[in-house]
């Protein structure tokens, strides 16, 4: 009995240090792992904007959890109910305290935040689901067991392939395995675990399996949010060190024969990189090439905000037009209109005013 609520408990006390741990994580990579960089960064990062970055790149993985333990949990209650305890297994406790409503807005969630490449492992997920439950809330029921079990995965699998047939095709030919294998797979896997499995191996299956997830998944989700951006970029167009200086009889930056010192013979320049923080005195810059640097305000002519680069598509392959690799999401938004990039946020100065 200790064990299970022992194990919830060093859970739910080390589940929110995980994303303090990916933010400290991120920082110290952003830092290129110099210290004093790090300290500058957490004293004026905004940790409102670390946390919203943290969900936008993170939000699938909810689905994610709840669908593959939620399937796990199931299949150990139904295959082998004499092990599913649920004071002795936190997998078990998960299964039997965790309602149908959550399942149900995980799928809803996923159908909006996954790829349309993984939408057909989410139709499987979703079908086990609903198989294992109508299996162990209406046993008596074979009619409707048989309509849930078999016929409604059967239909959902012609459907989909039905739908996904071009795109798999276009795949093989393409040769992108993986793209075809997640199409194509899922859809036909649904009809295989409606039911339970042998009831020896069913314990031995399902926490090996939900341990490999709970291995991995942090391991993947920090991968992931190691490339987000939590900076704004930024090109600061300075002007020249000579443009701004105040006219006065003696000039400290000129050499004692009046020539300029080498500072005020360089020109104008954009500096481009990630913009931390605007002081009273400078804008303070995350430059790509040189670190953290500190430029003087009164040098600064303009600034433009640089969206950030459109990722390069993996795949070629199209459903009826539907980018594989976009979600609904992406295709329920309005598309950001076309407009020519600033030449700024390449690195080159504007054309003469």
């Amino acid at each position: 009995m200790a064990g299970a609520r022992q194990a919830q408990q060093w859970l739910l006390t080390l589940l929110p240090a995980f994303p303090v741990l990916l933010l400290v994580l991120r920082l110290w990579q952003l830092s290129r792992q110099d210290m004093s960089t790090m300290l500058l960064l957490v004293q004026y990062v905004s940790p409102l904007g670390l946390l919203s970055a943290l969900l936008i790149a993170l939000v699938w993985a909810f689905p994610l959890v709840v669908l593959t333990f939620g399937v796990l949990g199931r299949l150990l209650r139904l295959s082998a109910p004499d092990r599913f305890d649920p004071e002795r297994s936190l997998l078990a406790s998960g299964t039997a305290r965790t309602p149908g409503w959550v399942l149900t807005g995980a799928v809803a969630l996923g159908a909006l935040t996954w790829q349309l490449r993984f939408l057909p492992t989410l139709l499987m997920l979703g079908l086990w689901l609903l198989a294992l439950r109508t299996r162990y809330l209406h046993p008596d029921q074979p009619t409707r067991i048989l309509l849930v079990s078999v016929a409604l995965p059967l239909a959902a699998a012609v459907l989909a392939y039905t739908a996904l047939g071009p795109a798999i095709w276009a795949a093989l030919r393409q040769d992108e395995l993986a793209t075809a294998a997640l199409l194509a797979v899922p859809p036909a896997a649904a009809v295989l675990l409606t039911g339970p499995i042998p009831g020896w191996s069913a314990p031995v299956l399902t926490h090996g399996l939900a341990y490999a997830v709970a291995a991995v998944l942090p391991l993947v989700m920090g991968a992931v949010f190691l490339r987000v951006p939590v900076l704004p970029t930024a090109a600061v167009e300075l002007a020249p060190p000579g443009a701004v200086a105040a006219a006065a009889d003696t000039d400290p930056g000129t050499d004692p024969g009046g020539d300029p010192a080498p500072a005020d013979r360089a020109g104008p320049e954009v500096v481009l990189g990630a913009l931390i923080t605007v002081t009273d005195t400078s804008t303070i810059v995350l430059d790509r090439a040189e670190g953290v640097r500190f430029l003087p305000n009164g040098r600064v002519r303009s600034q433009v905000l640089c969206p950030e680069a459109a990722r390069v598509p993996y795949s070629v392959v199209t459903v009826h037009g539907w980018p594989v690799e976009e979600t609904v999401l992406d295709w329920m938004m309005p598309r950001r209109p076309v407009a020519d990039p600033d030449v700024r946020c390449d690195g080159r100065l504007p054309a003469a005013r």
